[in-house]
């Protein structure tokens, strides 16, 4: 956009509007698991691969070396039903979990 002004051209950047006023989430809950030393690697990827939907073993590594490193990692993002079954198969399977809503 220009703008004159006595006489003289003035550069006037564009704006842009925001309308968005949600969370910036595009789900509803998450699943996150703790670390508490006391299962494998091999035994979380296994949980895992059977629990969480579309979940491959490369990702499952991923997750549990972060959970191993860092205290936790978020493992799903989904509905709150999603979330809710698949926090319960894993804290079945003996992980330390919390589903956030």
């Amino acid at each position: 956009m220009v703008n004159q002004m006595a006489g003289k051209t003035i550069d006037v950047p564009d704006t842009q509007e925001t309308t968005d006023v949600g969370t910036g989430r595009d789900f509803e809950a998450e699943v996150i698991v703790f670390n508490c030393d006391c299962h494998t690697y091999q035994e979380v990827i296994t949980l895992f691969c059977q629990i969480i939907p579309a979940m491959t073993p490369p990702k499952a590594f991923e997750l549990a070396w972060q959970i191993d490193h860092q205290g936790s990692a978020v493992v799903f993002q989904g509905t709150i039903k999603q979330a809710n079954d698949i926090g319960k198969k894993l804290a079945t399977g003996g992980l330390r979990i919390e589903v956030r809503h």
